[in-house]
């Protein structure tokens, strides 16, 4: 396999930069609110910032290293949505036929029983009327009761299954009309599988991983030692996560069921939407290289689409300003966001902790992959560091050059 993306150059780093991001680092340790992560961040296609911190295992005393390897829940669907997307630059796979062309099991129909059209964008977009457990009132609902699994737990159901589950759900709204957060990803995964001829974790290495040299990038991790220990958010400090443990979001959803021995279960479904492991290096080489636009994993026209807002101007649940693309978040209005990022930048997150960003119009791409939920998501720590970012890259940018 060629790897045709180099290693990002270092580049040197602004001391600004050093002082805000270390300081939002040593807050979050000294609260207590993380137990360790990776956070690099790239300007105009160089590594300006790189550090590890913390521990990996807080019982054993491992720190954490730049190359530990992290279940990336979440952060595996701009992996698997850009292995779709090379198939589509390929021209195997068409972003608006409909799916059934190459799953004709997954059938899903309306409330009223009439059959549903889904398609690769919809999957993408998250449009398609599919939803997650997780999200589901506390107690369960249509998801439970069909023991659909969402890809984080420890079912032993077949990706095959799990689809054939989902279809059997009636779909509340017809695909393409309205946005909700789902397991279409992992639709997505089954679909890429049919189209490439191979399973998913062999079809995302052969389009996605391998070229682009993400070496640590897998849907099973091999050597227990590398990966990070997940922490849930506690008091006094973090607690160590439990196998089978339910973290719940609010008082209102069911919450996630996590299984941390998924990841080194070779017999678990590979999950399309939160099913891979990897390095904080690997995701930036994917931020990057779809970033820079120019070809090196997708044509810049792709890049475009996956960036484009597919919601139809509806806003995303307690995200204003944002829209959803062909794998993440995208901001359609800065004003609105209340963050710093500029129109058009990328984001999303991963709920064992992790949170990323994209700003073309700044040459910005940052990585924070952390082991500790739900912090490392959406607490405090994405917003100060975010923030500190920004304000180091504003302090540098003024001075004379």
């Amino acid at each position: 396999m060629t790897h045709f993306v180099q290693p990002l150059p270092q580049g040197s780093t602004p001391a600004s930069l050093t002082s805000t991001v270390s300081a939002v680092i040593q807050q979050a340790q000294a609260d207590q609110r993380l137990v360790g992560a990776v956070v690099l961040v790239a300007r105009h296609g160089k590594l300006i910032y790189q550090q590890a911190f913390g521990l990996a295992d807080r019982e054993n005393g491992r720190p954490m290293a730049l190359d530990t390897v992290f279940r990336l829940a979440s952060v595996t669907k701009p992996i698997v949505s850009a292995a779709a997307l090379v198939l589509v630059a390929q021209g195997k796979l068409e972003l608006d036929a409909p799916v059934e062309r190459w799953l004709p099991e997954f059938r899903p129909t309306l409330a009223d029983g009439h059959p549903a059209t889904i398609t690769a964008r919809q999957l993408l977009s998250h449009t398609a009327g599919l939803n997650y457990g997780f999200s589901e009132a506390a107690g369960g609902q249509d998801y439970a009761r069909a023991g659909v699994s969402d890809g984080l737990d420890a079912s032993d159901v077949s990706l095959a299954e799990n689809l054939r589950r989902i279809a059997s759900v009636p779909l509340p709204y017809q695909p393409g009309s309205n946005w909700n957060y789902s397991l279409a990803t992992d639709v997505l995964g089954a679909l890429i599988a049919a189209v490439q001829g191979v399973p998913l974790p062999q079809a995302v290495e052969q389009l996605v991983t391998g070229p682009l040299g993400m070496s640590d990038s897998a849907f099973i991790a091999r050597d227990p030692l590398r990966v990070a220990v997940p922490y849930v958010n506690d008091t006094p400090q973090p607690h160590r996560l439990a196998e089978g443990e339910r973290v719940p979001f609010d008082e209102v959803t069911e919450g996630v069921h996590f299984s941390p021995a998924r990841i080194f279960n070779a017999s678990a479904y590979p999950s399309g939407g939160a099913g891979m492991a990897g390095t904080a290096g690997d995701v930036l080489r994917l931020l990057e290289a779809l970033r820079a636009g120019r070809g090196e994993l997708l044509p810049e026209a792709l890049v475009k689409e996956m960036e484009r807002d597919h919601t139809c101007g509806r806003e995303l649940p307690e995200m204003p300003g944002f829209g959803f693309g062909l794998g993440f978040a995208v901001v359609r209005d800065a004003g609105m966001t209340g963050m710093p990022l500029s129109n058009g930048s990328w984001r999303w997150g991963g709920v064992y902790g992790h949170s990323w960003f994209v700003d073309r119009t700044q040459g910005l791409s940052v990585v924070a992959l952390t082991n500790t939920l739900y912090e490392g998501m959406d607490g405090q720590f994405v917003t100060d560091l975010r923030e500190a970012v920004y304000s180091g890259l504003r302090d540098e940018d003024v001075k004379p050059r």
